[in-house]
């Protein structure tokens, strides 16, 4: 078994742990902090909407020896704007300009002949009205909309609806760094981006909910037992999970960082960059959220319970007496042996196939007598 494997294997088990939910506040921090740099970013130099949100003209010539530089000077002589300048595979030039109308469209184009020696015949324009971008962007909120609307609905009747906000506050908190980012670096949104964007939202989710559902099955009969807290088994859960989280992520992140820094940086692919941008952005946040952000926010939601206060007060008191007494929790059985119908309740640990031991990280009880 390989090293991963055999760390996944002890994670699962519980034999090995990181307290993610008792250093909670620290990755709330670090969340606020990279949010409020979002924000200021968004709000500051705005987004750089492509030429499918504002309106305008695409130039396409064919092979020229003529430098991105020299079309990009020519372009802006032309039209008064600046212009985004692509050198294409077979040695074309792609020019985009904001903000051109048709009457335009044809001195620009005529200039763009002269100063690049190309004949003016062969050189394509493809007018993009704003209207056309509006209706994406629409659809796209519409769309944003519904399925937020959706997520809520079913996380609430799956699970419940603490870990249906969670999810909900995960997804605003990967849109926010995503489009963030984007402002920083100053790539282009196009529908491209629009696409990607909705996209990452599917893999959070996902991530999301395979922390949840093993929480929901180790915290059955929670409140039957007195060696765990929902934290404690939220920390479980967790770390349970945590190297199938990050394969998955990192077998997602390797073919989009091909395209983004292969195809969108070595190439020169525009559409890449709009795209592979917002992927590998928002793959990287969702693993983070689900991790950070979701589950330490469902135990947070969940502690203020009056049953789970009252059973966290009991364990803290039964471990407290134990120590007084120089035992170990750990050799006690600490939860009911039989439940409400008289037949012998399983213990939470069970649910998920684990041995009987709290979770590392937490303050655990040494079994060597103090």
């Amino acid at each position: 078994m390989s090293r991963l494997g055999s760390l996944g294997a002890r994670l699962y088990r519980g034999d090995v742990g990181y307290d993610f939910i008792g250093k909670r506040k620290i990755w709330y921090g670090v969340s606020i902090l990279i949010t409020i740099t979002a924000i200021v970013a968004l709000a500051v130099g705005g987004l750089n909407m492509g030429i499918e949100f504002k309106g305008g003209a695409v130039f396409t010539t064919p092979s020229t020896s003529a430098s991105v530089a020299q079309a990009e000077e020519s372009a802006v002589a032309a039209s008064g704007h600046q212009a985004i300048v692509q050198k294409l595979g077979k040695g074309g030039l792609r020019i985009q300009i904001t903000e051109v109308d048709l009457a335009k469209s044809d001195a620009i184009k005529a200039q763009l002949s002269k100063d690049l020696k190309v004949p003016e015949e062969q050189i394509n324009a493809d007018l993009v009205g704003p209207s056309w971008g509006e209706q994406i962007a629409n659809k796209a909120w519409t769309g944003l909309g519904v399925f937020m609307v959706l997520v809520v609905i079913y996380l609430a009747i799956a699970f419940e609806w603490r870990m249906a906000i969670a999810a909900l506050v995960a997804l605003i908190h990967d849109i926010t760094i995503t489009v963030g980012i984007y402002a920083l670096v100053g790539f282009e949104v196009t529908p491209g981006t629009v696409i990607g964007l909705l996209t990452i939202l599917g893999y959070s989710l996902y991530d999301t909910v395979v922390v949840f559902d093993s929480l929901k099955e180790g915290t059955k009969g929670i409140t039957k037992q007195t060696r765990w807290t929902y934290s404690e088994i939220a920390n479980r859960s967790i770390n349970g999970t945590l190297v199938r989280s990050i394969n998955t992520t990192v077998v997602a992140l390797l073919p989009v960082a091909g395209l983004l820094f292969i195809g969108g940086g070595v190439l020169g692919a525009g559409m890449l960059n709009d795209i592979s941008l917002s992927l590998f952005v928002g793959l990287a946040a969702g693993a983070y959220s689900s991790i950070f952000i979701a589950t330490p926010l469902v135990a947070d939601l969940k502690e203020r319970e009056p049953q789970m206060k009252a059973l966290r007060k009991r364990i803290l008191a039964k471990r407290a007496a134990a120590a007084a007494k120089g035992e170990s929790v750990e050799d006690e059985q600490s939860y009911d042996d039989t439940d409400d119908n008289g037949e012998e309740e399983a213990p939470a640990a069970a649910v998920v196939g684990q041995r009987q031991q709290p979770p590392r990280g937490h303050g655990r009880t040494s079994g060597k007598r103090r």
